[in-house]
């Protein structure tokens, strides 16, 4: 057999070591995450579900899904650890980049106040936003002295 012969199988050989290899290195990296993990962390499990951690056992690991809702997930279960900051942001909203002065206020006074400063606005005349084929319709549906979908049968 020739080189020419085996380069093929060679390639082959070489490609599949480095497919694997990669694959272990991605699962090492997940297990060392999960080892990582410490109490009253953020976690977001594999099924997109975000929780915070109360205990960890060997196999098994309970989560706080809402304010005293508490399950037993597999370890292999938790896809990601988050940073607490992350976590904030995607489970509370709270988000710290924003600098907006938003106020939301607790009563319906500034809407009122709102429709005071549009009185001017208000006195325009309006569009007629109907088209015109409606228009014609309506008004030979007058003549026929029916409404709309009414018919002369009984």
């Amino acid at each position: 057999m020739s080189i020419v012969t085996l380069l093929p199988f060679i390639v082959l050989i070489g490609a599949m070591f480095l497919m694997t290899r990669s694959a272990k290195k991605k699962q090492q990296a997940a297990a060392q995450m999960r080892n990582e993990m410490q109490p009253g962390t953020g976690v977001r499990t594999i099924g997109g579900m975000y929780a915070t951690v109360k205990e960890i056992g060997d196999e098994t690991v309970l989560l706080e899904v809402a304010p005293g809702v508490h399950a037993v997930y597999a370890k292999n279960a938790i896809g990601a650890v988050l940073d607490d900051s992350e976590y904030n942001r995607i489970v509370h909203g709270d988000d710290e980049d924003s600098d907006s002065d938003t106020v939301v206020p607790d009563d319906a006074s500034s809407l009122t106040e709102a429709a005071e400063d549009t009185e001017a606005v208000e006195d325009a005349p309006k569009a007629d936003l109907t088209k015109k084929s409606d228009a014609t319709d309506a008004a030979e549906g007058q003549k026929d002295g029916k409404a709309d979908g009414e018919t002369d049968a009984k």
